[in-house]
């Protein structure tokens, strides 16, 4: 019988996060929304809210619980996106990321940095942080041209 905290196979298997990819609509310009780390790795860089999910939890429950301690947001509609899992993208090990992406309504925008977020912000997506955490300036690079497809995006944005 395996040790508590031991692996029950004989190799290393990958871990699992989640990553919340939300956007909201000011002043007619797309804002995405991210979370400054309070810990290692990257501490002190923007990151996009999320994290481990629980061994008995659901990838969609996972998700908004990381977006609700992190940013105090609840009730944003989130749906998977893409995963991400490219050999070293975290320097903890290997990690498989599942995306959602989602729009925060108006009104229902304001958000407070919590649990290991030290701030959360929105930025303009044509002005983001240039070091993003991990791999993240990918994640969001994708997760913007999927946006830019929406009709809602070119609902509320002032075309150039």
């Amino acid at each position: 019988m395996a040790k508590k905290g031991r692996y029950v196979y004989d190799w290393p298997r990958p871990m699992v996060t989640v990553d919340a990819i939300v956007f909201a609509f000011f002043g007619r310009r797309a804002k995405l929304l991210l979370v400054n780390r309070a810990n290692e790795p990257f501490k002190g860089k923007w990151a996009l809210p999320g994290g481990f999910i629980e061994i008995d939890e659901e990838l969609e429950d996972a998700v908004a619980r990381e977006l609700a301690e992190e940013t105090g947001l609840t009730d944003v509609p989130l749906q998977q996106m893409y995963t991400f899992g490219a050999c070293g993208r975290d320097p903890r090990g290997r990690m498989i990321t599942i995306a959602f992406m989602g729009i925060a309504r108006a009104g229902k925008n304001k958000i407070k940095a919590g649990d290991d977020a030290a701030q959360a912000r929105w930025f303009d997506i044509e002005k983001l942080p240039k070091d993003l955490a991990f791999d993240h300036h990918e994640v969001a690079k994708f997760a913007i041209a999927r946006l830019k497809k929406k009709k809602i995006y070119r609902l509320n944005v002032k075309r150039r």
